[in-house]
């Protein structure tokens, strides 16, 4: 069986995994959702949030585990994982980007946001420059990020969703062929994604090529719409042979 660890989106925390982490467990997996720094659970000051900062939360995780594990990330936090993989390769078994920015070293998530021109979030994102951070509006939950799941979901979220670092966003990777490289990486794309569309995930994927690319018809929020599907996904990955890696 195999220990996954998943990393939330932005605004959201490790409440997104919920119905996933139960599939996966009583498949007799290991799943770990966190919450990254300043957000959900976690007190961290957001001002005092920095990519360094959230990495090293992640990577403290991934220490404590006596195996190797799988990284899961959603949307903008795939940086996370990505940079994470740089300073733990021969801990990570296998990244998983679902609907996730994959960006290449030496470039920033909010280079390639800027480029997904036919996202509907960008509008209602408001900036909070006395802690460096954003957030997104309500009005936008149900259709940019959640239009294919229960409505209670949407509505939860206008109680869970919180201020998002700015920093982690506009930080450059620091990524190499000996470190990240030699991690097997797959692409799950959401096809009918208004947050981070299907033109982005597929010129990410496309220019960081991947082991294998799956698609889910989904919003932005399979976890929550389609978890079983999802976690068919998972376990197909976490079954995968890449060579000597494994």
């Amino acid at each position: 069986m195999s220990t996954f660890i998943f990393i939330h989106g932005s605004w959201h925390s490790s409440w997104n995994w919920h119905k996933v982490v139960s599939i996966l467990e009583r498949q007799g997996h290991k799943a770990i959702a966190i919450d990254l720094p300043g957000m959900g659970r976690d007190k961290t000051p957001i001002q005092d949030v920095t990519l360094d900062v959230a990495v090293k939360k992640l990577t403290d995780i991934i220490d404590d585990e006596e195996g190797s594990v799988i990284l899961v990330g959603h949307s903008k936090n795939g940086v996370i994982i990505s940079q994470a993989a740089e300073y733990r390769p021969q801990k990570i078994e296998k990244l998983v980007y679902l609907a996730a920015y994959l960006i290449p070293n030496g470039k920033t998530q909010a280079e390639y946001s800027a480029q997904d021109t036919e996202g509907i979030l960008k509008p209602y994102v408001t900036r909070h420059p006395e802690t460096n951070s954003h957030t997104l509006q309500s009005i936008i939950f149900k259709e940019g990020l959640y239009h294919d799941c229960p409505d209670d979901i949407s509505e939860m979220a206008k109680y869970i969703l919180s201020n998002e670092s700015v920093a982690t966003g506009v930080t450059p990777l620091r990524l190499t062929d000996d470190n990240y490289g030699v991690v097997p990486r797959y692409y799950i794309e959401c096809t009918e994604d208004k947050a981070v569309t299907p033109f982005i995930q597929r010129k990410m994927y496309i220019e960081t090529p991947c082991e294998k690319v799956y698609q889910l018809a989904t919003s932005h929020s399979p976890f929550f719409s389609k978890p079983h599907e999802l976690c068919r996904i998972l376990t197909e990955i976490a079954a995968s042979y890449i060579g000597e890696k494994e």
